[in-house]
């Protein structure tokens, strides 16, 4: 039997690459400009609804963050306000999380696209939504962590929960994704699973085996923590029935996954050693449980990986493959010499997590995983949905090759919009 082909929401802004966080910075929203280029170029997007996604407004962010916090974010984006450096550093606008040109405007579009996400998968409208410029895990409630200033997808899940009785987090970035588990510590309406580096002194320094929640919440925060080098039988040993087990007692209504691609080999600033078909795999056998599923992006610091990685992820959420060499594009110089879509693992690298380590994790955290079940609730103080007023993502064809319009040009086709 031939299995139906998902209904998929992208979400791209094609501003997104005129982003900077300034000389130096290891962060590049460029990276989610060449996955575009890619999934353009392959011809993975005939298969997709694709939109550009409303900026999330004040309103929107302080559903989570504090109001004084967002204010400080706007203003110091702003040319004509002078901020001091007492009061940045209070929110940590310093160093790891600059302010620069556009900083406000930037996290509307990325909170706005995880927002688009959310509002499809409640309508039902789509399967699967993607927003490779979200995922942004590290914002706490008030001030900016990590590289990242608004945590859209703690935004994201506040939306579903509007829909949904219980939502699965599973986040496969290097770094632990502390600011979605902070933010939901204490509830059982949200589990998260998160896989990343832990040794005590790696950002950002949390996501022990021993970080299970408190009160509702005790036992409904899941860390898997790893050490240098994890190839892909090790990671795999793990994820399958980790979620197989949470899936099977949890029974979330819908999934959110953090496909942050720093968890790859030859990672700028990680320390694992993962293919890319291994981080595609977690996707793949996320979807196969035919559950609700947004996809998000995260870190990633080599973009060239970056882009081929969330390029093969897009590709198996429409149920299509990306080719093993890579199509002509707008960036095709970044893949020289190779031109290939696979990122390959180090085969010098090695693997601190040993057989006894990995069981020892393993059996910890089914061992804390029998102590949960499966909440459910009413909806009596339901929150106003956010209203659906998303755009289609337009093109042009020039040449035979599809063209993202800028928002101001004049368009011959347009994608249908429900």
């Amino acid at each position: 039997m031939t299995e139906r082909k998902r209904r998929v929401a992208y979400f791209y802004d094609p501003d997104v690459g005129q982003y900077y966080y300034g000389q130096g910075h290891p962060m590049k929203p460029h990276r989610v400009r060449m996955t575009h280029s890619l999934i353009m170029h392959s011809g993975i997007y005939n298969h997709m609804d694709m939109y550009v996604p409303s900026k999330a407004s004040k309103e929107d962010m302080c559903e989570f963050h504090t109001e004084d916090y967002i204010e400080v974010l706007e203003n110091a984006g702003a040319d004509s306000v002078q901020i001091n450096k007492q009061v940045l550093g209070e929110y940590n606008l310093l160093d790891d999380c600059p302010v620069f040109d556009g900083l406000f405007s930037y996290n509307q579009m990325a909170s706005g696209g995880t927002l688009g996400c959310a509002v499809k998968l409640n309508q039902k409208s789509h399967d699967i939504t993607i927003n490779w410029s979200g995922g942004l895990h590290h914002g706490k409630k008030s001030e900016a962590s990590g590289f990242c200033y608004v945590n859209d997808i703690v935004l994201g899940i506040l939306e579903l929960l509007k829909h949904h009785e219980r939502v699965l987090y599973i986040d496969i970035d290097v770094h632990h994704g502390d600011g979605v588990e902070e933010a939901f510590l204490t509830t059982d309406r949200v589990l998260t699973c998160s896989f990343h580096k832990f040794d005590g002194a790696f950002f950002p320094g949390t996501g022990s085996l021993e970080n299970v929640g408190h009160s509702i919440g005790k036992y409904y925060s899941v860390n898997v923590p790893l050490k240098d080098g994890v190839k892909d039988e090790s990671f795999e040993f793990l994820f399958k029935p980790i979620v197989d087990r949470i899936l099977a007692i949890y029974k979330p209504e819908c999934i959110v996954c953090q496909c942050g691609a720093d968890s790859l080999a030859h990672d700028r600033l990680g320390v694992f050693n993962l293919s890319s078909k291994g981080h595609a795999s977690c996707v793949e056998y996320i979807k196969s449980f035919n559950i609700p599923l947004m996809l998000l992006g995260g870190g990633g610091y080599t973009i060239k990986n970056v882009a081929r990685c969330w390029a093969t992820e897009t590709a198996i959420a429409v149920g299509e493959s990306l080719d093993d060499h890579l199509p002509l594009s707008d960036y095709l110089e970044y893949y020289s010499p190779e031109y290939e879509a696979d990122v390959f693992s180090d085969p010098s690298r090695k693997d601190k997590n040993d057989e006894a380590y990995i069981q020892k994790v393993l059996e910890r955290i089914m061992r804390n995983l029998s102590f949960i079940k499966a909440p459910s609730t009413g909806f009596e103080a339901r929150r106003p949905d956010t209203p659906d007023t998303l755009v289609p993502l337009l093109q042009e064809e020039e040449d035979g090759h599809p063209v993202i319009s800028s928002p101001n040009r004049p368009r011959k086709q347009m994608w249908k919009h429900e």
